[in-house]
């Protein structure tokens, strides 16, 4: 099992060139950015997490510009967003940021991705919370077609592409790893319907070993072959014994949590996510 983590790419944290090194210094495997690109000040949608919506979740960069910035920084660490809002962003401008950033990174790039929780955020973007996920498919689908064909072409409810060129296509083949947010059946109908992971957030209670039976029964349902699909943990908690349970379980890769803290607390944690990765 491989052992990452994510951060939220603030405009005030550490910068992520200087974290992305520190962290392929210590063996961690790859880096995960979240992303949020505003936040309305209306604030109608609750925080999933409760309380106040914390200060990072309207601070963060572009996450591709973040990805890139950390690829340049390191030569093996894998980069990528966790999660990008996918029904917010165009795709045929988003399948040319994916594309551009797994090459100038040689094919270290992974695209986790999500539909979103914030109402205000992605109406701003033309979108709505009722067709968020039909919406999601489509522009996945599309930059799929324009990653994989060389005349590309799509013809959907929400996304229309007249048949085009586009390039780069991305280094890995036939395009990154595309690993879908999420807990519920489903994101996991989804995720064997048109991704290649599935990326929740472990549950109070959560089994490695049922969750990985839970994936493989959807994948048999839908005649998707289990070897093609791979399980990465969002904010898995950081100890030996968690960590060996996952890894014995089938689970691919774990992402830690790097605190919104400053420069000299991260790299202090880092120190002791190093210990668990040796």
């Amino acid at each position: 099992m491989q052992i990452g983590a994510f951060y939220f790419p603030t405009d005030y944290g550490i910068d992520v060139r200087e974290l992305a090194k520190a962290m392929e210094d210590r063996g961690l495997e790859s880096l995960f950015f979240p992303e949020h690109t505003h936040i309305p000040t209306r604030r109608t949608s609750p925080f999933p997490g409760g309380g106040e919506l914390p200060k990072r979740y309207s601070h963060t960069h572009d996450p591709f510009v973040a990805c890139t910035a950390a690829a340049a920084a390191t030569t093996t660490l894998k980069v990528g967003t966790g999660i990008c809002l996918v029904p917010q962003h165009e795709p045929i401008v988003t399948a040319k940021a994916v594309a551009s950033v797994d090459y100038f990174s040689g094919g270290r790039f992974v695209f986790g991705i999500g539909g979103g929780w914030n109402v205000e955020e992605m109406e701003s973007h033309g979108a709505t919370y009722k067709t968020r996920f039909a919406r999601m498919r489509e522009h996945i689908l599309a930059m799929k077609a324009l990653w994989t064909q060389e005349e590309a072409s799509f013809d959907g409810e929400f996304v229309q592409i007249e048949p085009s060129w586009s390039w780069p296509k991305p280094t890995q083949r036939p395009h990154p790893p595309i690993l879908l947010g999420g807990e519920t059946d489903h994101t996991l109908k989804r995720v064997v319907d048109y991704c290649d992971g599935w990326y929740p957030r472990p549950w109070a209670g959560f089994d490695p070993a049922e969750a990985v039976q839970r994936l493989k029964r959807f994948a048999d349902e839908a005649g998707r072959d289990m070897s093609t699909l791979s399980i990465t943990t969002f904010r898995t908690k950081a100890d030996a014994q968690t960590l060996a349970e996952y890894a014995d379980a089938g689970i691919a890769r774990a992402l830690l949590e790097i605190p919104d803290a400053s420069r000299d607390e991260i790299l202090a944690r880092l120190d002791e996510y190093a210990k668990l990765v040796n």
